[in-house]
């Protein structure tokens, strides 16, 4: 898809009456959604010390845990065109849900005042791209090319980390790599919205089913965000 963000109208309504400005809204209200059901099921699972036992008796867990969110994410990505709006509610829901478990280890690993703070820096660095990339005049599509390469670097380090042990010493200079990162990818997935609203005005179906999937790359944008920064500035507990 090719568009010029300079040809926008905010204003304009469109798909029903819905204009770009309450689209964006909304689209930036399931993101919001999604990250509540995250962090409540994280606490709720920290809290009852249900993310302690697995953390010590069963760690395979959370790899069955990462299998289906890889699974939810990647029939999203794909086949959020041919499924209905409410099954891809249920999908992102689901897998909100599922990303909970991991924020309760990080509640375990983690001092509970560091983790508030990466959150609260998380949100102002998360809001400040957002706003760029919904204001800004400039075209950030070109950046694809750039941020899919940083991401599969980001991927194959993670990999390569896992058979060579010593790479855990550049673990601090990829998080700040992986900030820049995602922090682009802020800028970049918030002004997609605005090409989504534009090509699929016409189906409101779609329009809605693509609101959807703009919540998930901005949730991924979030949480990747909070992660990097926590483990950066966390402080661990004993």
């Amino acid at each position: 898809m090719s568009f010029d963000p300079n040809e926008f109208d905010r204003s304009y309504p469109r798909s029903g009456g819905e204009t770009l400005g309450q689209y964006v809204g909304k689209t930036f209200l399931w993101m919001m959604v999604g990250l509540l059901v995250t962090f409540g099921v994280g606490i709720l699972v920290w809290s009852t010390g249900l993310a302690w036992h697995i953390y010590v008796s069963a760690p395979g867990v959370h790899l069955v845990l990462l299998v289906g969110i890889l699974i939810i994410s990647f029939t999203l990505s794909t086949r959020i065109e041919r499924m209905a709006v409410g099954t891809a509610v249920a999908l992102f829901l689901t897998y909100s849900a599922l990303f909970g478990f991991t924020v309760s280890l990080y509640l375990v690993l983690f001092e509970l005042p560091s983790v508030m703070l990466a959150f609260l820096m998380t949100a102002v660095y998360f809001g400040a791209l957002a706003a760029y990339g919904f204001l800004t005049r400039a075209d950030l599509s070109r950046l694809g090319v750039l941020l899919t390469a940083g991401l599969i670097l980001l991927i194959l380090f993670a990999l390569a980390s896992l058979l060579i042990p010593g790479l855990t010493g550049l673990d601090r200079a990829v998080s700040f790599f992986a900030i820049a990162v995602f922090l682009a990818y802020t800028a970049y997935d918030t002004q997609r919205i605005k090409e989504y609203y534009h090509y699929y005005a016409g189906d409101p179906d779609l329009l809605a089913k693509a609101s959807i999937f703009s919540a998930l790359q901005l949730y991924l944008d979030f949480l990747n965000l909070f992660v990097r920064l926590l483990t950066i500035l966390g402080r661990r507990k004993n």
